[in-house]
Parts: structure tokens; sequence; C-alpha cells
């Protein structure tokens, strides 16, 4: 049950109070809570969880689904504790789609009434696994007519993460080729569909059971790594490479296929797990030096640009994302829904590779 105070002067007649309502600024209300790193069984739903009062730039969003991602589950099992511990209890979750409840004072292109959808940044404290959530402006776009609640909410956090790699850091363009490691998933399919929306050409490694959906979004060809030579099968070399699995073997990969000039990005940099280890005043300058070591090294060894690549924040990128979803050219299929009260299984069926694709929780 959400409590809520209203933004007008309390002397304003009862009369007009239904129409004033969906004016209210949320106090509390329900929320998935993470108290301690562990297995899903450490996950609370709370009744009475404060909601903070909105910043200049904020916006209130009333959730009607988030969606489960990899950061979600290595987060709430301790991936991050060195910047996360301070902060517990936090509140898992990036992805959300809903209604405007409220806007900050600063806020010019969102109303109250619109639905939305987006995503917040891996390092925020209060996610989006709750009845209400709250986002900079510039974190949410107008969710489109044809798509709906659940469908948007699978997609800003691994759109955007794709965006930042083949976009903002390679700066593909149309006829270049592209190379996406591990397609299959959530921000390989992104990947792939924003390389093909922008005209270019695309190959893709993943498991058998996700051939026929990477041929299906514009993958020009699907390589099953699980019974497939790699190396073998790839042809030529590429303008970018996006690798979403990032292990030795795949970094080699990928590096060696790529033509001079050319970008390759991993999601799987190594800056938190460091900081994990030896803690954040040993820990991050260490993955800052590995970082830069590597890319002078392939600098001067294959002529080629490397990069950790994670989500950012990108309004422009939100909003061309959202204007391919309107045209049908970006979508995250989802395998299974779940209501946000069976979170914990959720996030077992992900633990457990019961459910292998995008899984959703239904805010009701």
């Amino acid at each position: 049950m959400a409590l809520f105070r209203l933004c007008n002067n309390a002397k304003t007649p009862k009369s007009a109070l239904k129409f004033l309502d969906f004016r209210c600024i949320v106090t509390s209300c329900r929320a998935v809570v993470l108290p301690r790193f562990g297995g899903p069984e450490v996950l609370q739903i709370r009744s009475n969880v404060q909601v903070p009062d909105l910043k200049p730039c904020d916006v209130l969003v009333r959730a009607r689904a988030v969606s489960v991602n990899p950061l979600d589950t290595r987060m709430r099992a301790g991936y991050g504790r060195s910047l996360f511990e301070p902060l517990l209890p936090l509140i898992l979750g990036r992805d959300v789609s809903g209604e405007v409840v409220a806007v900050g004072s600063s806020v010019e292109s969102l109303n109250v009434g619109q639905e939305v959808f987006g995503a917040l940044h891996p390092t925020a404290r209060r996610g989006t696994y709750a009845d209400y959530a709250i986002l900079a402006e510039d974190q949410l776009a107008l969710k489109p007519n044809s798509v709906t609640h659940l469908d948007a909410s699978a997609v800003p956090f691994a759109a955007l993460t794709a965006w930042r790699a083949l976009k903002s850091t390679a700066r593909i363009a149309e006829g270049q080729r592209v190379l996406v490691i591990g397609g299959g998933g959530a921000v390989g399919l992104a990947g792939i569909q924003l390389a093909v929306a922008t005209g270019c050409h695309v190959a893709t490694t993943c498991g058998h059971q996700s051939i026929d959906r990477v041929l299906e979004v514009g993958a020009e060809q699907a390589i099953d790594y699980t019974s497939e030579d790699i190396a073998l099968k790839i042809e030529g070399q590429f303008d970018a490479v996006l690798d979403t699995i990032g292990v030795p073997e795949t970094e080699r990969l990928g590096i060696n296929f790529l033509k001079r000039g050319g970008y390759y990005m991993t999601l799987q940099g190594e800056a938190a797990s460091l900081a994990d280890r030896y803690g954040l005043a040993i820990g991050l300058p260490t993955a800052t030096a590995i970082l830069l070591k590597k890319q002078i090294q392939y600098r001067y060894s294959h002529g080629i640009e490397y990069s950790w690549t994670f989500m950012r924040s990108d309004s422009e990128g939100l909003h061309e994302i959202r204007r391919l979803m309107e045209a049908g050219k970006l979508k995250i299929p989802i395998e299974k829904t779940f209501p946000i009260t069976q979170v914990k299984e959720a996030h077992e069926a992900k633990d457990k590779r019961i459910v292998i694709g995008k899984v959703v929780l239904e805010v009701d």
C-alpha cells in the first residue's frame, strides 16, 4: 500500500481532490530489498519502503514492469560489494516501464500521466524493483504506443549497453562489418539490431537455441559455438567487435578478426572484480593500469582500439532506441514473466539457468 501526500494546498476543496489525486507524490511503497548479499532467498519484499523526495530533474514512475538483468543477479550475489556493501540495503533493478506520477521542478519534456520507459545507471542505489521508481529525466523516454509495458521494460538497459559500445565508442556506419560474440543474450541481440538498423553487415556467435532468433533480427551469419569452429567459420575481417562473453578465448578471437583501425569492446571489464578483491583504493588503480596496458599493446600490435564497455545513460541513444522499437526494428524477446511477488523464483530461474532468455517482473 503506497502512502501519498498532495502536492497541492491543504485547503484544496474536496470536490477537486479526484482530479488532483494523480498529482500526489508517493512517500512510501512496496519494494524488493536486498539487505545482504547471497542467493535468491535473501531478497525481501517490504511494504513500506521510503520514497525519497524528487530532485529538480527527477521523475517519479509508477512501475508496471521491470526486467531482470544479469547485473541484478550478480549484484545480489556480491558483485560490486566494494561499492555497494556500505550502501546496503539496496533495491535492485535497472529497467522500468510505467506511468509518470510526478515530476521535479526542472523537468520539461515529460508530464504526469504519460507512459514512459527507461533505465538507471549500473551504480544506482535505489533500483526499479518497486511499485514506484525514480529516474532522471534524461533516463526516460515516451513508451511507444505499439509496445506493451512488459516488452518495453526488457529493452533499455541492454540496448543502451550495446549503444554505448557500437554507436558512442565504435561509431559504426553504414556498410561496415560488425561481429557480435554472444549474440543470443539481450545485449547481443540489441547490438545486432542496432548494427543492422545502421546498415552494417553482422555476423554473430551463439548457442544452437539462438540461431533462428539472431538470423530473424538481421544477422547475416550465425555460428553455433557449441558445435562449430568459430575461427574457421568466420569470414573476412570486421570494423567492430562487441564481445558479450569476455573470456580470454573470445578476446583473442575478436582481436584477430578486426581490421586495423577497428574497435574491440568487451562487457567484462575488470574494474569491479579487482575492486572487490583488493578494495577500491588498490583495485581501481590496478584495473586502470591493466586497461591502459591492453590499449597500448593492441594499438601497437594490431592497430586497433580496445575498451571495456558498460551501460551509460544517454538521452539521444534512448530516443533512437525508442524510434527503432516503434518501427519494429528493435525488440528483446521475453522468455518468461513472473509477478514481482515471485522475485525470488525469478532470480533462482536465472541462477540455475532454468530460463535462459529474458525474464520480466510484472508489477500489479
